[in-house]
């Protein structure tokens, strides 16, 4: 795996004579290279590059049930606030449950969680979410979640979430499944938060060789 260094002079990331562009979010070869590179891990080189003035973000949908268990509605709400440290944005459904959990997380980490609602009034949204987003498409705002997201991270859940990890995977995205939630050909399956985080700044940062 490439390593990456970022430039203080340029603010911006650097790898193997490439230069990560900030809206584009492609490497691109460079004649120059900065004389001031230093290396930096995944996750922070993402922190570094979301501080550079312009840089693109891309949301990472958190998905789960409205009938969190204590245990998922905690892991879903330090998924938020890693996510959140990480400079990520966060969608997610907007209600209650795992997803007033993951809006939790991410306000308490300082961010503006997004809530994609299944209802006609915005009022609908749990006290956490920042911007929402009432849409009126019932459960078919789960495709809205999928299409919306780069990466989805699923935690516990239900047929709603299942048919979310299978509308990511079906789009190519990166879908992480974290225990309890469903094991699914093509989704990731890990535990640690801070793996989840890492594995979701690889493919932001095109590192992963998918």
């Amino acid at each position: 795996m490439p390593q990456v260094f970022y430039s203080d002079r340029a603010q911006a990331l650097f790898r193997d004579g490439e230069r990560l562009d900030a809206t584009s979010l492609r490497w691109s070869a460079i004649d120059d290279v900065p004389a001031d590179l230093a290396p930096v891990g995944d996750v922070l080189a993402v922190r570094r590059f979301f501080s550079t003035p312009g840089a693109r973000r891309l949301p990472v949908g958190v998905i789960g049930p409205r009938d969190a268990s204590p245990v998922e509605y905690q892991q879903a709400e330090t998924i938020g606030r890693k996510l959140t440290e990480a400079g990520f944005p966060i969608i997610c459904g907007g209600r209650s449950g795992a997803m007033e959990a993951v809006c939790k997380g991410a306000a308490a980490a300082g961010g503006s969680p997004i809530g994609i609602l299944p209802d006609e009034d915005w009022r609908e949204a749990n006290d956490y979410v920042a911007l929402p987003i009432a849409t009126g498409f019932g459960e078919a705002r789960n495709a809205l979640i999928a299409c919306a997201s780069f990466a989805l991270v699923a935690v516990g859940g239900g047929y709603g979430t299942l048919s979310e990890i299978a509308l990511g995977l079906r789009l190519g995205r990166l879908v992480i499944s974290m225990p309890p939630s469903f094991e699914v050909d093509g989704a990731l399956r890990m535990s640690d938060p801070d793996e989840v985080v890492a594995t979701v700044a690889r493919r932001f940062l095109a590192l992963d060789g998918a």
